[in-house]
């Protein structure tokens, strides 16, 4: 059965206005949980916000009682993965069943600040699967030693962990990521894409997962959409171009270093950017339908992200008009 989720936002809202919303998301029929954004900057200065993902979900745990995790976090620049993997058995053990760590290859945006070269996408998908290891291995509880091509770990323990360890999803977007994601994680992250890239990354996946030998079909494929509501198309409409701009961008970002340069990109997006990006949309059947499409092609779970400010009147609108509506079976 398909769960719908709340994405928390951290580059867009203030981490105690998101502590607010998340617990309404909750009581509201959100049943997956929260997608946390895991940003050291937002895209554009608009957004105004980038705190401490892993602060944010210490507070998130004992605000809630759902799942919760990053989407996402990339080893190897601003965190050793030793770092990660200590940060995430901590969770871990503090929420048991609860937290999951989402990993991605990473973008410049946040990743440059700590200096030195950013390498190409092939690197960092390579750093990414090392990191996997690293923290594989971390997560069993025995004293790990390695020396590999992108990190080195010198007898490290990780003494608070939780009785099962910590489920490592990959966000990807490509074959060759998927098929090795289905070799090395419990699970995959994407986004909204065409029917066929997603069966197409789904098969790479069950491949290399299989070939690992697991069983694709119990590991869990999550969603994260983009959606801009408000009561009329006009505002919805504003909300996009103004609060989340990137996502009518049609081209890769993870080289761009700077909110400033997201936001002179921003000028030249309008409304017709976000056809078939992101639904834009006053009305509770459209969104509707939108999210149905997502569950009936077997999501697991898809966390809802609206654009807008307006996150409060989001969530009930949801919660009263749009997940009523949704055949999850």
């Amino acid at each position: 059965m398909t769960k719908i989720g709340y994405a928390a936002m951290l580059e867009q809202f203030h981490p105690t206005d998101l502590l607010e919303w998340c617990p309404q998301a909750e009581q509201a029929g959100f049943t997956a949980g929260f997608m946390v954004s895991e940003h050291f900057h937002p895209w554009t200065p608009q957004q105004g916000n980038a705190a401490f993902a892993w602060t944010f979900m210490g507070a998130l745990g004992q605000r809630t009682s759902l799942p919760f995790g990053t989407a996402v976090t990339c080893p190897g620049f601003r965190y050793h993965p030793a770092v990660i993997a200590h940060a995430a058995a901590t969770l871990g053990a503090m929420y048991p069943g609860r937290f999951w760590l989402g990993l991605g290859a990473g973008e410049a945006l946040n990743e440059h600040i700590v200096g030195g070269q950013w390498p190409e996408i092939g690197t960092r998908s390579s750093m990414m699967f090392e990191a996997i290891e690293v923290i594989s291995k971390l997560f069993t509880g025995k004293v790990v030693r390695h020396r590999g091509e992108h990190f080195t770990l010198e007898s490290a323990k990780l003494y608070t962990r939780p009785e099962q360890p910590v489920p490592i999803y990959v966000a990807t977007a490509g074959p060759l990521n998927a098929k090795r994601t289905g070799q090395h994680a419990d699970g995959m992250i994407t986004v909204g894409a065409a029917d066929e890239k997603i069966q197409m990354l789904w098969d790479r996946f069950a491949e290399g997962a299989r070939e690992a030998g697991k069983d694709p079909s119990t590991m869990p494929k999550l969603l994260q959409i983009h959606v801009s509501w408000a009561p009329t198309r006009d505002e919805a409409e504003r909300n996009a171009v103004t609060e989340w701009p990137n996502g009518g961008m049609p081209f890769p970002k993870q080289d761009i270093r700077n909110p400033e340069d997201f936001a002179a990109m921003a000028k030249t997006v309008t409304a017709e950017s976000f056809v078939n990006r992101v639904l834009v949309s006053p009305d509770a059947d459209e969104h509707a339908a939108h999210v149905q499409g997502f569950i009936d092609t077997g999501f697991d779970e898809i966390h809802v992200h609206n654009v807008g400010r307006n996150q409060a009147d989001f969530i009930r609108f949801y919660g009263e008009r749009v997940l009523p509506q949704l055949k999850l079976d």
